[in-house]
């Protein structure tokens, strides 16, 4: 399945260190899986994770899913370790850290050549040098840190999340530029349903793709959130048709539920129903 075509919906973070949780995942209802050998595994236990991540990768069994390894910073003992142990691994993607610039990458991308590369964006620098880092070449994902962010910025947390805003734009217009994939931070409180739906309609307005995730019980709420829905693909289906009976009479507008529909809504419209169709051939 190409780039542009994947569901990024759900990104499930599993810790690279728990082999239940990892055998687990092979059955959850994700789009995408972020294997973390980062924040998740205690410094005591970082080798021992990659170890164990590589063998279960190894192993197989993750289908269609997407798989992203976030990897120690280059500024710690294990960064370019965790590169070398996945160097031939069946991966979708290398995650680096707190990207601050286009730099760091350029030295990921040294000692991976044939994996894609994807960027934590989580610093205030990593946000005012967010088009530079999205333009580089190998970059194919951006996924927010919004609780490193958070922290950086020494904001208090507010269900709307206006102090990040300007954050999450910077690297929104960025992705949007450049055509990479951009990804929602995570909700923290995981049995909360309610907020956490809020959230991901919340970023789905804004235009993610979709929303790192936390706990399996998370999964359903963020797939449903960035998925099309019914309505929408109902829509989408009339105003190509309504466009394509308008040029066939010589018009170049459509008039769809009383709205006017032109060339540019058709282009969405399209995008939205092969966005369905990715999600059908996943699930199916």
């Amino acid at each position: 399945m190409t780039q542009t075509l994947r569901p990024y919906r759900s990104v499930l973070y599993i810790p690279g260190s728990k082999e239940r949780a990892l055998e687990k995942a092979r059955g959850l209802a994700t789009d995408a899986i972020i294997f973390d050998l980062e924040d998740a595994v205690a410094p005591d236990a970082k080798l021992e994770a990659r170890a164990t991540l590589r063998a279960e990768l190894d192993k197989g069994g993750y289908g269609n899913r997407a798989k992203i390894v976030r990897i120690n910073g280059f500024d710690t003992d294990w960064g370019k370790g965790d590169v070398a142990a996945m160097i031939g691994a069946d991966i979708d993607a290398i995650l680096m850290p707190k990207v601050d610039s286009a730099a760091q990458l350029d030295d990921l991308a040294a000692l991976i050549p044939d994996v894609d590369l994807w960027a934590m964006m989580e610093t205030p620098l990593g946000m005012l040098n967010a088009a530079e880092i999205a333009a580089h070449p190998r970059l194919k994902g951006f996924v927010m840190g919004t609780n490193d962010l958070a922290k950086e910025l020494n904001t208090r947390f507010r269900a709307d999340r206006l102090p990040m805003m300007g954050g999450l734009h910077l690297c929104l217009l960025a992705a949007k530029a450049h055509g990479v994939v951009a990804i929602d931070g995570v909700y923290n409180a995981f049995k909360d349903a309610d907020g956490l739906k809020a959230e991901c309609d919340q970023g789905r307005d804004m235009g993610f793709d979709g929303k790192t995730l936390i706990h399996p019980a998370q999964l359903d709420v963020a797939n449903a959130a960035f998925a099309p829905s019914e309505a929408e693909v109902d829509l989408a289906r009339r105003q190509i048709i309504a466009f394509d009976e308008a040029e066939a009479a010589g018009q170049g507008v459509a008039v769809v539920d009383g709205k006017i529909v032109e060339n540019l809504h058709i282009v969405t419209a399209k995008a939205l129903l092969a966005k369905a169709d990715a999600i059908a051939a996943l699930e199916g």
